[in-house]
Order: C-alpha cells, then structure tokens, then sequence
C-alpha cells in the first residue's frame, strides 16, 4: 500500500466520522465544558422585578423638579428584604443596589446626590430624572426565553446565566469513550523496575491527557504482551464497553512481532488505511471495527504524539460535537531547513518572537522519534511539506503549536 498524503488521511478519517448522539443530564456544577444538547430556556424572569442599581433613595422624580427639593423618608429596601408600602407624594424610602422599586417610585438618587438635613428627611443636591439607576424587569431574560443554544461548549459565563436561569441540570451530549490499549512485551508500567531488555510504558500517559482534554472518557485497557489471545482479549473488553474508539499503541505494522493489525482484521476490523507519507509517524493505522473507530498510533513515543495531534485529535472533537482545534500557525525559520523527501516532516522547534512580533520557530537539530525530552520542551512543530526545497533561515514557514503560545 502506497504512503497516504497526511491531508487526504485525515480527510478519510473524518468523512466516515459522526458526533454521537447519546445524551445524559448533569448536574450544573459537573457541566463545565461539556456540549449542550438541546436549546435552554429561562424559567423565570431576571430581574424578577424593578430593581435598584445603586445604593440611594428612591423617589418618583415629579417630588424632585429642582435641585435642593426635600423629602421624606418612611422605610428602606435592601436585596431580599422589599419595602412593602407605596410611596406618598413627597416620600422617599432608603433603597440598596438589588433591592425592588417600590410603587410609586420612578428614579434613583443615588446616595452621594443626597444631603440628609434630619433624622427622616433629605434633601436632592443632583438633578433628578425618571427612570434613572433604575432595571427594569426583564431587562437580562424573560420567562421562556431561549438563552443557549444546543452545540454550545459550556463555559463559566454559560453556567452562570443556566443557574440564574433556575436549571440545576444540564442535557449534554455524552463523552465519546476511548479505550486505549499499550502493546509490547518489553513493557511495563510506570514505577516499575524493568528487566534488562524491558522499558517504561509512556504512550498510554499522553494519549489518555490528550483524550481529556478534547472531550473524551478513557477506558485504559493497561498493556497487553505479544500475544494474539492477549490482545484479543483486550479488543473485546473495549467492545464490551461500547468504546467510540480504540486507540492502540505500536504493533500496527506486519513485522513478526506486531500482531496488533492481524489481530484486529481477524476480530472483524475493516482496514481503511495505514502508513502515512509523514514524519515521524509513518506507521498509522485506521479502520473500523462494528462501528468503533480503530486508530493505531506508532509506538515510538514522539510519533505517538504527532499522530494523536494530528489524527486522534479531530476524531474525537468531531465525536465530541467540539469545534475543531486550530493549532496551525505562520511564522519564520530560525535556523534554515533542508531540502525534504516524500515524507511531510514535524520537526520539534522552540518558538519565540522577534522585534517585529513574528513568531520564530527554531527547530532542534536531532529530531529521533524516540526522544521525549525536546517534544516536552517544544513548543511547536515546524511542518515540512513533502518534496520541500532547502529553505534559508528567515524564511516562512508553517508551526503546529502543542500548546498556546503567547
């Protein structure tokens, strides 16, 4: 099978990709980023009331023509606590920001605007005009009001207005699940003391944050040894769990040792495609499996991240009904980039600005996708397109950010 175009990859990854449709209601505080189902309407009317703005007096502005008029006070309003009579001509009552306008009131003298001149009177040193000072009710929402939308991704200020709307729950799509299983004999999990031709399991750490943080739920179904049986096993519990997607972590290539494909295609797995005309990250598989989504990422540890960036990433967010995530940037080159061959390149840059506010991508001179360390110290990935010409440093280019750069 030819090297597939990473563009025309994603392309056929996401043609085939639909945003689930269960839903399940939350409670508010549980709500936070995830995607509305359905459109929200107000269950009451906010303000409830005419409500004071200010701290002050209110007053019906025809008792105050001119500065210097005096008046009454008969009561006083504070937030939670309504002044329960009507205002007399003449009559004023102490009022605080939130509390209701009483009747016969129209305007709100501020405090400052205000000279007390006796135990119960006042007198205006501002102009007074009707209406002032003053929120009308239903001045934010009305009852029965559509507020948010469905397809809304929840944030702080839409949970605000859901709760002053009177909804102690939310209906949010359900998390797409993705179970992801390490592959390997020669692994083993963190913390652990590996034999002499055994490693630390590091994929299944990162591809689980990178789940989480575009919507998902994971199933981590641990590591499974060289073994059809094993990692049949592990299939069939992700299966069991209704998974959207299994993600696999190396063995997706047809050496001896890699049983992951051959495994997956004897389980039933439709194989759409796999080795991708880029580096690091060539040996990428994709099918699908009774409607759940097969993605096999390389075992390397670097190329496990470029290609769940760049593969796993849309996937899920478009599962996830989450808008796609821009990490593409312009910026120029540091240091200058050799002439490429077929393969798209993703080279590990630190990035920073110039005097011009330009971003500078300088891309580390060892690139094996083995080495974890300069991928946790980047900042970017600078994207070399295949068959690119030698370019001088100066130059554009395009930068994949891994994480926002300011």
């Amino acid at each position: 099978m030819a090297l597939l175009p990473v563009s025309d990859a994603k392309a056929r990854l996401l043609s085939r990709t639909h945003p689930v449709t269960g839903v399940e209601t939350v409670p508010l505080g549980e709500a936070a980023t995830r995607v509305l189902a359905s459109d929200i309407q107000a269950r009451l009317t906010q303000p409830p009331f005419n409500s004071s703005a200010m701290d002050g007096y209110a007053l019906a502005a025809a008792d105050a023509p001119q500065v210097g008029s005096e008046l009454t006070v008969i009561g006083s309003a504070a937030a939670g606590h309504a002044f329960g009579g009507t205002l007399g001509r003449g009559e004023t009552i102490r009022i605080f920001t939130g509390a209701p306008v009483p009747k016969g009131a129209d305007t709100i003298l501020i405090q400052e605007d205000a000279e007390k001149i006796g135990e119960d009177r006042i007198r205006t040193t501002f102009e007074v005009t009707a209406g002032r000072h003053i929120r009308p009710r239903g001045q934010d929402f009305a009852e029965g009001e559509t507020v948010l939308k469905a397809g809304t991704v929840l944030d702080f200020s839409h949970l605000t207005v859901a709760a002053a709307m009177n909804h102690p729950t939310l209906p949010v799509f359900r998390r797409p699940i993705v179970a992801i299983l390490a592959t390997g004999d020669e692994l083993i999990q963190p913390g652990g003391t590996p034999a002499p031709a055994q490693i630390i399991a590091s994929n299944t750490f990162g591809a689980a944050a990178l789940v989480r943080d575009n919507g998902g739920e994971v199933l981590d179904l641990g590591i499974a040894p060289d073994s059809q049986d094993a990692i049949s096993a592990a299939i069939q519990r992700a299966r069991d769990a209704g998974a959207d997607i299994l993600v696999t972590l190396g063995g997706a290539s047809v050496g001896d040792h890699d049983l992951v494909q051959s495994t997956l295609r004897a389980s039933g797995m439709e194989l759409d495609f796999w080795r991708i005309a880029m580096r690091p990250g060539k040996p990428l598989m994709v099918g699908s499996l009774d409607g759940m989504h097969v993605l096999g990422l390389p075992g390397n540890p670097v190329a496990s991240m470029v290609t769940g960036m760049l593969f796993l990433e849309p996937l899920l967010r478009r599962l996830a009904h989450l808008p796609e995530r821009r990490r593409e940037v312009q910026g120029i080159t540091a240091r200058p980039l050799a002439a490429n061959d077929q393969r798209q390149d993703y080279l590990r840059a630190k990035i920073s600005r110039d005097e011009r506010g330009n971003l500078v991508a300088d891309a580390n001179p060892k690139q094996d996708s083995s080495m974890m360390k300069i991928f946790a110290h980047a900042d970017g990935l600078v994207i070399r397109e295949a068959h690119a010409p030698e370019v001088a440093a100066g130059e554009p280019c395009r930068i994949l950010l891994i994480r926002p750069f300011d």
